[in-house]
């Protein structure tokens, strides 16, 4: 939980670095927001964590692209319940890993959730790494 807590005269807190990372590490599935000439995508992913890491498997296509041209993205993850949610969102570069790093994901996740054939490794390190936790009112 974080440092401040949530209440009526306080509805939203600042999650520190080390939450959102615990969160990122424990949750599966993401949105990928990035911008490929014109065009903006926003796609999920299935994703792993590994030392502050956001690795994912690809096949050819714009998420690719994205990574081999080293795009700026957004990633973010969330959750919703009954009186409270909370909000995740990474900022970075992807980057297309080579067949020498490739087992760094091959050890975190043996199977893309989507059963198609996924060979290559893209990772993101972010630069920013920001969320908050919202106390929700639902009158």
């Amino acid at each position: 939980m974080t440092e401040q807590q949530l209440s009526e005269d306080q509805p939203m807190v600042e999650l520190t670095v080390e939450e959102c990372w615990d969160l990122l590490a424990g949750a599966e599935v993401g949105r990928l927001a990035y911008r490929l000439v014109d065009e903006i995508h926003l796609v999920p992913i299935n994703y792993a964590v590994e030392d502050r890491v956001i690795l994912f498997r690809t096949a050819a296509g714009n998420k690719l692209l994205a990574a081999e041209m080293e795009s700026e993205v957004a990633f973010e993850i969330d959750w919703v319940g009954e009186d409270s949610a909370w909000s995740v969102l990474a900022r970075g570069h992807l980057r297309h890993l080579d067949e020498s790093e490739e087992d760094r994901l091959s050890d975190l996740q043996k199977h893309p959730w989507v059963p198609s054939l996924k060979y290559d490794h893209v990772a993101l390190a972010p630069a920013v790494v920001t969320g908050r936790r919202f106390l929700l009112s639902r009158d």
